[in-house]
């Protein structure tokens, strides 16, 4: 049955009346559709630009695909209508489709250094085997690579880039070379800046950035995604490091300490800087709304804030079509809080009430 739904349509700032026939949206009247929403303002749903349905609370892979459906619906019922996994170390292409679940942009593995990374999550490769791997997580994933760009090197005590500076610049000529694009865990300074230098589609988190990497991100549209809820556990890191790797917890302090800056300068040099919470392994899932408010309170407008949550992050995610869309009864370019309370979802023309 064709649907019909009236309401203010952000980011326009009038009444619309669409027509939803299946996952087509038309302007066109279309005879005894049924109307569904009647008023309220009208959002192209959310988007976490980087999240983990592939990974389970706690940080092992998740034990199945059931498991990872039923992470991906916690975030649909908190809105989210698009989803990019930033990294799975369980395969789960079979839910690209499934009609009841955000549109997924997926990583393959994360392709990650020798013993320096999370157990079970990435696939560790030795510098010799970073190229190969990349192009191999390219066909696994549907048009992204994740890298994992530095970590805690141990002998030295602090974090350090996963791989030399060629290794790293061969990954990103891999992913390109694949047909994918590719995005990197990067908490370090140089890493951050000889992946950026090097051509790479988006940083993740991206704490070592300094002022010229990021007029460099601008200049070249490369996309941070800051996840700064996942920042804000670094004081709990440094604490349970402390005592064995000093220098590594004063540098993680010092990270999550200069972090708003960095974001604020990074939005305001115009690098297109995109929603998304780290949901998976130690951030709970449904928590796209939340990063919003972060993003604000570091110096993002409201509007520029549902752009990144919403229309833009969908067209960079190349979901430009389709009848998804989420409810609410108050405007939230008056108040983002207004996106934890979502009164319908529609995904591909089908009407789903949050939490049912």
């Amino acid at each position: 049955m064709a649907l019909h739904v009236r309401g203010v349509l952000l980011p326009d700032d009038e009444t619309r009346d669409l027509w939803l026939v299946g996952d087509e949206v038309t302007t066109e009247p279309v005879p005894g559709a049924q109307t569904i929403v009647s008023g309220g303002f009208i959002l192209p749903g959310l988007v976490d630009a980087h999240c983990h349905i592939g990974i389970a609370p706690g940080g092992a892979p998740v034990t199945g695909i059931e498991q990872a459906r039923e992470l991906a619906l916690i975030d649909r019922d908190a809105g989210v209508l698009a989803i990019r996994d930033a990294g799975s170390p369980f395969p789960y292409p079979e839910l690209d489709d499934d009609p009841e679940l955000p549109r997924l942009a997926r990583a393959g593995q994360h392709v990650a250094p020798v013993r320096r990374y999370l157990p079970e999550i990435g696939v560790e490769v030795a510098a010799s085997e970073v190229e190969a791997e990349v192009k191999r997580q390219a066909k696994r994933g549907n048009g992204w690579v994740k890298l994992v760009g530095d970590w805690i090197d141990r002998e030295r005590g602090d974090l350090a880039p996963a791989w030399d500076e060629g290794t790293l610049r061969t990954a990103v000529r891999a992913a390109h070379g694949a047909g994918a694009r590719i995005t990197a865990h990067c908490f370090e300074e140089s890493s951050v800046a000889t992946l950026v230098r090097a051509g790479i589609d988006c940083v993740e988190h991206g704490t070592g950035l300094s002022l010229e990497i990021v007029e460099l991100m601008a200049q070249r549209g490369t996309a941070l995604v800051p996840t700064m809820i996942n920042i804000e556990t670094f004081d709990r890191i440094a604490d349970r490091a402390a005592g064995k790797f000093p220098l590594y917890a004063k540098h993680m302090r010092q990270l999550k300490r200069t972090f708003p800056t960095i974001v604020k300068a990074a939005y305001e040099a115009g690098v297109p800087v995109y929603v998304g919470s780290d949901a998976g392994g130690g951030v709970a899932h449904g928590q796209a709304a939340q990063e919003m408010l972060r993003l604000h309170a570091a110096g993002m407008s409201i509007m520029d804030v549902l752009a990144a949550g919403s229309w833009k992050a969908r067209d960079w995610l190349g979901f430009t079509t389709g009848a998804d869309f989420t409810v609410y009864d108050a405007d939230p370019r008056d108040d983002l809080r207004v996106l934890h309370r979502p009164k319908l979802i529609i995904l591909r023309g089908r009407p789903i009430t949050p939490g049912r």
